[in-house]
């Protein structure tokens, strides 16, 4: 009996343990990889970050498997202009894609010649000292790399070329309830740009916005431990995401 007493016990506490999890996974925090360069400079190849799931409110995507439990969005704030958010993709609503907020409902944006033009206005960016590529899948190269004066925010982003397949667009007006999103690697980052591939963000997609990387490996996955002394970028570890 005091075996089946202590059986139930850890169950118990298991279960309770897992609940616990599952809250604060879906309302409070959720750890994300980042495993692409689409976000380069700000975020890296191995870059383990923490976002919160209150900045724009919680709808079904949310949850674990976007369980429709939610309708709609709940307590929802738009985000802002500039802020790195984590949403699912309106083709399959499966797949989790992090890149800026470009243009929130109403605006109107076109890209000419690599240059951003929001509701008429052109982005100014500024040349800076090349950003240094060593990811693990290309050669170690040097990339172009500039500062963006964006909505009272200064951004580092990469452009490779002038000339890239997204740089130079039709118009884009962004529709009501929906977002513009771009990555900061600007010639590498399939985003909103790509009308039949990304296209506008619906809100009710968003999952949280960006906050800070936890963790970072270079060249390296998480369970490779052994290769970890060498790996740890630590001078990104608790880095505050802009």
């Amino acid at each position: 009996m005091k075996s089946k007493n202590s059986f139930l016990s850890n169950i118990k506490s298991i279960s309770l343990a897992i609940f616990i999890a599952l809250v604060i996974r879906s309302f409070i925090v959720e750890p994300f990889n980042i495993p692409s360069g689409s976000m380069k400079p700000n975020l890296l190849v191995g870059d383990f970050i923490f976002v919160s799931k209150w900045s724009y409110g919680f709808s079904r995507h949310s949850l674990p498997f976007s369980i429709p439990l939610i309708p709609n969005k709940i307590f929802s704030k738009g985000p802002n202009r500039g802020d790195i958010v984590v949403f699912k993709t309106p083709e399959d609503n499966r797949t989790d894609y992090i890149k800026r907020v470009i243009g929130i409902p109403g605006d109107k944006i076109k890209i000419t010649d690599g240059y951003i033009y929001l509701n008429e206005n052109k982005i100014i960016k500024e040349k800076m000292e090349d950003f240094v590529d060593n990811d693990s899948n290309v050669t170690t190269k040097r990339v172009r790399m500039y500062k963006e004066y964006f909505d009272n925010h200064e951004i580092q982003v990469l452009d490779i070329t002038d000339n890239g397949i997204a740089d130079n667009t039709e118009l884009f007006s962004v529709p009501e309830g929906h977002f513009f999103v771009m990555g900061d690697n600007r010639d590498n980052s399939q985003d909103s740009r790509f009308i039949n591939i990304v296209g506008f963000i619906p809100f009710e997609n968003l999952i949280g916005k960006a906050q800070i990387v936890f963790f970072s490996l270079e060249n390296s996955r998480f369970l490779e431990i052994w290769k970890w002394p060498r790996a740890i970028r630590t001078e990104r570890i608790f880095k505050s995401i802009k």
